[in-house]
């Protein structure tokens, strides 16, 4: 169920009922997304908006056959939450929730000054404001009319822009900051089947628990490395408002995982030039020059070695990996290199190839297209998207079938040692293993708090 937040912008002095239903004069009301139910709600006090706090007062409750429509009341404001749709404007986006087009384009630029609103991607929300104004027709009877107030958008969790109707019937925008408290989170448990699951049912954010797993992408084969009976820490970091809502679940602080009883731990640490990296405990970069995996969300459906091949019926040997993902997931160049190939090659199909160095080549085949601007002689970055999975060439079905050349020669992916990462040195060193120290103290203090692995494996 989507959360609603209601914003008061007056107290509750009596009801008025009208053609949208009964509502509330003087409460917050707010509409969510097109067709779903009005939610109302007495607001003894403001939700965080200095505005709405200055406009609260106690006032006696009214029976409704005591109501003077004829005297000027305080209006509403009631609040519609809508979601940017694909291929959606902002204009589109206020004319669907009610808006006049005129009024639309007023309040869009306004908001133009301070955001770009070509830069709205779908799913972001929009809060649209109305005044709930009140009086009576001609015949007597009364009449509500929602006069558009302006919108609200936060382009991250510290800020909100806000556009205002003024008296004169124009708009202006501004940035407002929000006050924001960074805490740290601990999580740690056993894994039962995947990291994935196990982290999940910890409730661990999904930004969060996609992060742990990139982080360890270098070393770890999430496939055949994990065990029943092995182990996840994690410390993070949250970011509440005011009242204690959690905005945000981000950074890593730090992680480890426990593997067949090795204890592989990482911490993050920002470098003198400015470069933010994981480290193991003695000062080694998690981040190797080739990533074992160029896929997310794949699985692995074949491994390196003799195997009979699925379409040519005879026993050959499979000098690479296969990693089965639908048509069009993007994938990554494993390192820092020079594109050599790209185009049709024999049962590979649309075939990519990256130079490394003078010893490491990567290979990528039966891709469905190459990413635009990906061509011979091009420099690629280690992550950046270089085609899409496909199944050109003899293929049974779409996957990447990936290889990793060692001088010449391919090798298994799975189980090749990777070029190292970044050694911290000197002074470097000496302050990474300063900030391990803090680290390791956060994360023992909030042991307390939370249940560690060894508690959850003796339940369980």
């Amino acid at each position: 169920m989507r959360k609603r937040t209601l914003l008061a912008a007056g107290a509750f002095s009596g009801v008025v009922l009208g053609s949208a239903g009964l509502v509330l004069e003087d409460a917050s009301i707010e509409r969510i997304g097109d067709g779903e139910q009005k939610t109302f709600a007495l607001a003894p006090l403001s939700l965080g908006h200095p505005a709405a706090a200055a406009g609260l007062a106690t006032r006696r409750v009214e029976k409704p056959g005591a109501l003077d429509m004829t005297q000027p009341r305080p209006a509403a404001t009631l609040i519609q939450r809508q979601a940017i749709g694909r291929g959606e404007t902002l204009a589109g986006l206020l004319i669907r929730g009610g808006v006049s087009a005129r009024e639309a384009d007023r309040a869009i630029r306004a908001f133009a000054k301070l955001y770009d609103p070509r830069r709205l991607r779908p799913g972001q929300e929009i809060a649209l404001r109305f005044r709930a104004e009140t009086g009576r027709r001609e015949t007597g009877e009364a009449q509500r009319r929602d006069r558009f107030d302006g919108f609200s958008f936060m382009p991250d969790f510290r800020h909100q822009i806000v556009v205002n109707r003024g008296k004169e019937g124009g708009y202006s925008a501004a940035k407002e900051e929000r006050k924001v408290q960074k805490t740290l989170a601990r999580v740690a448990a056993p894994i039962k089947s995947s990291l994935y699951l196990a982290g999940k049912a910890q409730g661990l954010p999904a930004n969060v628990l996609a992060e742990l797993i990139r982080i360890y992408s270098w070393d770890v084969d999430f496939q055949r490395d994990i065990r029943r009976g092995d182990s996840f820490e994690v410390l993070y970091e949250e970011v509440r408002d005011q009242d204690g809502k959690l905005l945000h679940a981000g950074t890593i602080h730090f992680a480890a995982l426990t593997l067949t009883g090795n204890r592989k731990p990482l911490y993050r640490f920002v470098t003198a030039d400015g470069q933010e990296d994981y480290f193991d405990d003695k000062g080694r970069g998690a981040k190797k020059a080739l990533m074992r995996t160029p896929i997310d969300g794949a699985r692995l459906s074949s491994g390196f070695g003799k195997r009979r091949h699925p379409i040519l019926g005879y026993t050959r040997m499979h000098k690479g990996v296969d990693f089965a993902a639908p048509t069009g997931t993007p994938i990554y160049a494993a390192g820092d290199g020079v594109v050599t190939f790209t185009g049709r090659k024999g049962g590979y199909g649309n075939f990519l190839k990256i130079r490394h160095n003078g010893r490491y080549t990567t290979a990528y085949a039966h891709l469905n297209a190459f990413r635009r601007g990906v061509r011979v002689g091009k420099r690629v970055k280690q992550g950046q998207v270089v085609g899409y999975v496909g199944t050109t060439g003899r293929s049974t079905g779409p996957h990447l079938h990936y290889e990793i050349m060692v001088d010449g020669r391919q090798v298994n992916p799975m189980r090749v040692r990777m070029p190292s990462g970044k050694q911290l040195k000197g002074a470097e060193l000496a302050r990474f293993m300063d900030a391990k120290t803090r680290t390791d103290l956060q994360f023992a203090e909030l042991r307390d708090n939370d249940k560690d692995a060894s508690e959850l494996a003796a339940r369980n």
